[in-house]
């Protein structure tokens, strides 16, 4: 995408040896501006084709863009205010896939433009961002309904946000800025990040497999609440769609319930080892991997193991990465607890993004709480992937 948009006439683009000052910012206008452009009618075709399957005729195409550009500012970091209240839920899978897009933009544009110096970098970046939180802005006033009020503060922060941390990141690694910062800093900096990455992948996939175990468990209810909704051929699809889209959200929730605080689906419905509590809840499939009593189920006892295993990851890992000038087996296991602790930090900030609100009252908090959650997982990952890393470390030795 960025190597075609950089055969284009662009402002300042005259030779390939005299592009201009402006060519690096024109080009990362561009690339982000095609990000949005092409996910919006990926998302857009997507909705369109799950409506096309409806036999009552579905949304026209209009109302298939406003359904996918409100999915878009959700996925964003943004909310709507709805007649039940505020909705400010992001679907975790579309973020994923926004924020890898602004990354390769990120990437494409600093391999193709080549920005001389981190004050060239920072501006390729700061455009880059502005452009994602006009667009942003300007797609909220475009979806806005009466009955669907899109928040534009929120939707214009989370944009800002996400650009900020994809394009920046992915500038930072193709150009090579980041490598003499991470030089500077003490001790076996990329073998730790390596680690703690490594473990929440392993911690999230374990999570995604407890979500699997209990949703194949209560396949009666998955199919009661589908036929509720409508057993047409769009409402199966859509209803599929939306719930891989939540999937991560889903495992985020019971990385809470595996860490020890639990999750909550508002005031009424909370979710942990200490004991269940059953209320109304929304009538989404996804859901049926919900209790069924109010007795606490063995797969919530069995998911306690997986922080312990995220931590023995994240040790193996950072042990069979570490070289002979960062230690021995000692260093292996305080630098493991260092990991355990800052995979914690992480676990948290994902439960943190992946909660929110489904409206007013008894559905105002919904997700598993991020403080709780990363401090439980810090503890048990720490021990975990020092003892890992201390292991490895003397066995990658021999």
């Amino acid at each position: 995408m960025v190597s075609l948009l950089a055969r284009l006439p662009l402002p300042g683009h005259r030779e390939p040896g005299d592009r201009g000052a402006g060519y690096p910012l024109a080009l990362a206008a561009a690339a982000t501006a095609a990000v949005t452009i092409l996910g919006l009618a990926g998302l857009t075709l997507a909705v369109v084709v799950v409506q096309a399957l409806d036999p009552a005729g579905g949304l026209p195409v209009g109302g298939s863009l406003r359904v996918a550009g409100q999915l878009w500012l959700l996925a964003g970091g943004g909310g709507l205010d709805l007649a039940s209240g505020p909705l400010v839920l992001a679907p975790l899978l579309l973020t994923l896939a926004v924020a890898f897009g602004l990354v390769r933009a990120g990437r494409g544009v600093a391999r193709v433009a080549e920005p001389t110096g981190a004050g060239a970098a920072a501006a390729v970046v700061a455009v880059a961002t502005a452009v994602h939180v006009l667009l942003a802005v300007l797609l909220a006033l475009a979806v806005d309904a009466p009955g669907a009020r899109a928040d534009l503060l929120r939707c214009a922060a989370g944009a800002a946000v996400l650009a900020l941390v994809a394009a920046g990141w992915g500038v930072l690694r193709e150009s090579g800025l980041a490598d003499p910062l991470l030089d500077r800093l003490p001790g076996p900096v990329r073998p730790v990040s390596a680690a703690v990455l490594a473990g929440l992948v392993a911690a999230v996939g374990l999570c995604c497999a407890v979500v699997a175990v209990a949703l194949a468990a209560d396949t009666a209810g998955y199919a009661a609440v589908t036929r509720s909704l409508g057993g047409s051929g769009a409402g199966i699809l859509g209803l599929l769609a939306l719930g891989a889209l939540l999937l991560p959200n889903a495992a985020a929730a019971v990385l809470g319930l595996a860490s020890g605080p639990g999750f909550s689906i508002g005031t009424a419905t909370v979710v942990s080892v200490h004991g269940v509590s059953l209320g109304p809840v929304p009538a989404l499939p996804l859901l049926a991997a919900l209790p069924d009593t109010q007795a606490v189920p063995l797969l919530a006892f069995a998911s306690q193991a997986v922080p312990a295993l995220a931590g023995l990851v994240t040790g193996a890992v950072l042990g069979r990465r570490m070289t002979d000038d960062d230690g021995g087996s000692v260093s292996a296991g305080l630098w493991g607890v260092v990991a355990g602790v800052l995979l914690g930090v992480a676990g948290g900030l994902l439960v943190a993004v992946a909660g929110g609100s489904l409206g007013d009252g008894a559905l105002a908090s919904v997700g598993a709480p991020p403080v709780a959650t990363g401090l439980a997982l810090a503890v048990q990952a720490g021990i975990a992937a020092a003892v890992a890393a201390a292991v490895a470390r003397w066995r990658s030795r021999d």
